[in-house]
């Protein structure tokens, strides 16, 4: 097969960018995944929701909060400066403005550490450590001897999901939501060895059951379920390897889970197609961009060819596109208003991704009226 030159090349992928700018994009979802924000940025946030999001036409908020919000049916576990309920209510009010649905995430299974540092389920409640062995080390690094990313909580613990329901409940209660995002991505730890009642088990079944557990929790509610749907990809077999898929058997999974839940398919160095894989098991799904422009500008333009090729079993399954962000909320909104570069000079930021998928309308400019003949 001939390569492409260089010139041809930039060529084509600058008309796929104009494109995916230009083409139509009515997809039932889109979104952007954020940090909730932090007390004293609130206000730049509801200006954010007001200026950018709504003449965007945004409808899904996908509010990573955690532990950033002062639980009542918890307070032990809130971050030492969080949201308040009236902090939380401008932000959905602010929303409910422009259409706009905030979908909540706390953290379940995976992500319960980060870096050097315990997050506060488990430095409050460390009997829900999956592998209480591995100690948080002082300065971190990877690769480690004890595979160490992020540290989870055992699935199989019986007191967990007493604790995480009543904080699923009561962020969902106000952030007055019908959905609920669970992450559920990157999770290492599972069914370790060690584990007093995880070990022997089957991860896939492990992981399913966690996902299944979840759904009918917020079923209970007519809630529905999102999850990142990494671990739900055969790293080997696809070759996504191990943070963009799963090395860890948990793969199987995907044929166990209910088919309500909601995948949030993220790829965020190549356009790869496996939205397709999740929409043929019978999932909805959504494409997650990142920071690389002209990815996102052929993730784009694949939904908009998937939604309009399919067969019509499958068309409706193809939800659209949410942006993601892996910064604070007040960096992202600096870096968009000021259109600010990346660290090389480039466009190679979730700003300059978010403006190629969903970029903001020109302002209306109203034409000056036509001066009429004066009569004699």
């Amino acid at each position: 097969m001939k390569k492409l030159s260089l010139p041809v090349l930039l060529c084509f992928l600058t008309s796929v960018f104009a494109w995916a700018q230009d083409a139509p994009s009515d997809f039932p979802i889109r979104g952007l995944c954020i940090a909730a924000p932090r007390v004293d940025k609130l206000p730049d946030f509801v200006k954010f929701i007001n200026e950018e999001l709504g003449p965007r036409k945004i409808n899904t908020l996908i509010l990573r909060v955690d532990f950033n919000y002062q639980y009542e049916s918890h307070p032990e576990l809130r971050d030492s400066i969080a949201l308040s309920k009236s902090d939380v209510k401008q932000i959905v009010n602010a929303c409910r403005q422009h259409g706009i649905e905030v979908i909540p995430q706390i953290n379940l299974l995976g992500h319960q550490s980060w870096a050097n540092r315990t997050n506060a389920l488990l430095r409050v409640y460390p009997q829900f450590d999956e592998t209480p062995w591995v100690k948080m080390p002082e300065k971190y690094q990877w690769p480690n001897e004890d595979g160490l990313y992020c540290k989870s909580y055992c699935p199989l613990h019986p007191d967990v999901h007493r604790i995480v329901f009543e904080l699923v409940d009561e962020i969902c209660d106000v952030f007055e939501t019908s959905g609920f995002h669970a992450g559920m991505d990157e999770v290492f730890y599972l069914g370790e060895s060690k584990c007093p009642r995880c070990s022997g088990h089957d991860k896939a079944e492990l992981f399913a059951n966690e996902v299944r557990k979840i759904r009918d929790h917020l079923a209970q509610k007519n809630r529905r379920l999102w999850i990142w749907g990494d671990r739900l990809i055969d790293g080997r077999m696809t070759g996504l390897g191990m943070w963009e898929a799963s090395m860890n058997s948990t793969a199987r999974a995907v044929d166990m889970i209910p088919r309500d839940v909601l995948i949030c398919d993220w790829h965020y160095e190549r356009a790869d197609k496996t939205a397709v894989y999740f929409a043929m098991k019978g999932l909805d799904v959504v494409t997650c961009p990142w920071r690389r422009p002209a990815v996102a500008a052929l993730q784009k333009s694949d939904m908009i060819n998937f939604r309009e090729t399919a067969t019509n079993a499958m068309r409706d399954r193809y939800k659209g596109l949410v942006q993601t962000v892996w910064s604070d909320a007040g960096s992202f909104v600096e870096g968009l208003q000021s259109n600010k570069p990346d660290e090389k000079g480039g466009n190679n930021t979730p700003w300059h991704s978010f403006n190629t998928i969903f970029p903001k309308p020109e302002p209306v400019v109203a034409a000056p009226a036509k001066k009429g003949r004066k009569s004699k």
